[in-house]
């Protein structure tokens, strides 16, 4: 995978991000929902490196060529959860359909006193992690985030919700190992994307939907480093205002003999592409990587 990503371009205003907010607040769900069909359409037409990269996927996914139905569908899910990450980051819940499954696998892991890493990805919504926490009201939930390169997202969190806004860690802070080891040293849960590369020499190939693409180390590192387990977690949107949360063990935390970390870097990075491709094929429509991920000259 190349480091296209972080080249790209937050598309969009903070006008429109402002106005798409107060429609979902002061008008309501379905008013904001209508509203999400000509945006789509303008991404569809507008954005032909997204869609190119959507179509690559969608055709490694399927074996047949996209259509336009298919990229507008996928614009649309994306478009949606954006739309519901303002109602989560006010913490309103209630309207939608939430299902969790494996939270013993969360709280097997907790009631062990030590913490552990959430391994995400942007597959569906991250931010409906926070419905895990709402049903344990006790978890301490951090994220890990790239904020430079979302200035967009940054400041809807900050004007929607400055509290969770504090919950954030920036990627590469003078202080990012500490304060994730100050969280998981108070049994909370430090959320990070494993679907990103940061740094190429940080990465490695794994093979994922018949190709080659390179998967950040840094998580799997990280939990070495402070010696906390890994779980995984998944949260697709399913249409309307559905979503299905999943958690799995990942790993245990404990270290490792130096002539075995490199070989079980390797299998853990590619178990978890195996996840991530499993997840793909259950919920094609949640892939949200607008760019090109499988790239043989990197």
């Amino acid at each position: 995978m190349s480091l296209a990503w972080r080249q790209q371009q937050e598309r969009g205003s903070p006008t429109a991000i402002r106005l798409m907010a107060w429609i979902a607040q002061s008008l309501g769900r379905p008013i904001a929902r209508g509203v999400l069909h000509p945006i789509c359409l303008y991404f569809l037409l507008a954005s032909g490196s997204a869609s190119h990269a959507i179509g690559q996927y969608r055709e490694r996914l399927f074996g047949r060529p996209v259509t336009w139905r298919d990229l507008y569908r996928h614009y649309l899910a994306f478009a949606a959860t954006i739309l519901d990450r303002v109602y989560f980051l006010r913490g309103r819940f209630d309207p939608f359909d939430i299902q969790i499954h494996g939270l013993e696998v969360l709280d097997r892991e907790l009631a062990k006193g030590r913490g552990c890493v959430l391994l995400g990805s942007h597959l569906g919504s991250f931010e409906v992690v926070r419905a895990v926490g709402l049903s344990r009201q006790h978890i301490e939930i951090r994220v890990l985030m790239d904020e430079q390169n979302a200035p967009l997202i940054r400041h809807l969190i900050q004007e929607l919700n400055p509290a969770v806004a504090e919950t954030v860690i920036q990627v590469g802070g003078a202080g990012t190992m500490l304060q994730v080891k100050e969280c998981l040293d108070r049994g909370g849960v430090v959320g990070i994307m494993g679907d990103r590369v940061m740094q190429q020499d940080q990465s490695l190939a794994c093979t994922f939907l018949g190709g080659q693409a390179r998967f950040p180390t840094g998580a799997i590192r990280l939990a070495r480093v402070v010696q906390a387990p890994v779980v995984l977690f998944f949260g697709l949107y399913r249409g309307g205002n559905r979503y299905e949360v999943y958690l799995e063990s990942f790993s245990e935390g404990m270290e490792l003999p130096s002539d075995q970390q490199a070989i079980d870097l390797q299998q853990g990075i590619q178990r978890y592409a195996d996840r991530l491709e499993a997840f793909c094929r259950r919920a094609p429509d949640n892939w949200f990587n607008f760019y090109e991920f499988w790239n043989d000259s990197n």
